[in-house]
Parts: C-alpha cells; structure tokens; sequence
C-alpha cells in the first residue's frame, strides 16, 4: 500500500532529521543493502551459469561425476543468491554524553561445568544443579 502525500513528507522530514543528527549513521544505512544485494544476485547468476555450463559439458563427456559436480555449483550459487546476508556482530557497549560509544567490559565465562563456586548464586551452574538447588529449598521450606 503506496504511503499518503502527508506520510511521505513526513518520513522525508524524519530522514533529514536523522541525518542531521548523526550523518555517518544515516549514510552507512542508505545504500548497503542495495549494493550488496547485487552483488549476491550477480555472483549466484554467474555461478548458476558456470554450474549449467559444467552440466552440460559432463552430459556430453558422459562423465556423470563432471554432471554432479555442476550440479553442486549451481545449487550453492542459488543458495547464494537467496540466502539472507550474514549480520556482522554488534558491538556492545554504552553511548556517552558526547555520542561515543564506550564498549563493554568483557564478561568472563565459567569454564568448569559442573563445578560450583562457594559463592555462586541458584542461576549459576548447570541445569541439574539448578533443579538440585530448587528441590532442596523446597524440601527445606516444609
């Protein structure tokens, strides 16, 4: 459903504010997504026509091996045409006063499973441990 006039002025007015406010943001979410959707689309036709080519030469070599491995081409080109492009992983971290972000502090992970520390809290451990801790407080609570 196409938007209203009024609609598209105001999300023309929120565009411009947004790029007022943090232009390098604004910029980076313009054109990525279209440049590298091309791109995709691009290699998995070029890819589909290579595996079709290599197809074609194994049916008349028949060599069923050189067919299948065609075969193979194409269908990672399409997948690779398709399949939804990989996020890269956010940063985390905590926006300052002064529009920087401060990245978080590294969080450190419990290597030991199955091992408890004197002062870990219920959540803390595995699975089973965590049920053992919620039977015994329940036994403990009659």
């Amino acid at each position: 459903m196409p938007l209203s006039d009024r609609e598209q002025h105001l999300l023309e007015q929120m565009e411009q504010a947004l790029y007022a406010e943090d232009p390098k943001f604004a910029s980076h979410m313009r054109g990525v997504g279209a440049r590298a959707a091309r791109r995709r689309y691009l290699v998995g036709i070029v890819g589909f026509l290579v595996g079709l080519a290599v197809v074609l030469l194994g049916v008349n070599l028949t060599r069923v091996w050189v067919g299948a491995i065609g075969f193979v081409v194409m269908v990672a080109a399409v997948w690779q045409a398709v399949a939804p492009p990989r996020q890269a992983k956010a940063a985390l971290g905590a926006v300052q006063a002064d529009g920087t972000v401060k990245p978080a502090p590294p969080t450190k992970r419990r290597l030991g499973h199955g091992r408890k520390s004197p002062g870990a809290s219920p959540r803390s451990g595995t699975f089973m441990e965590r049920m053992e801790h919620r039977w015994e407080r329940r036994r403990n609570q009659w």
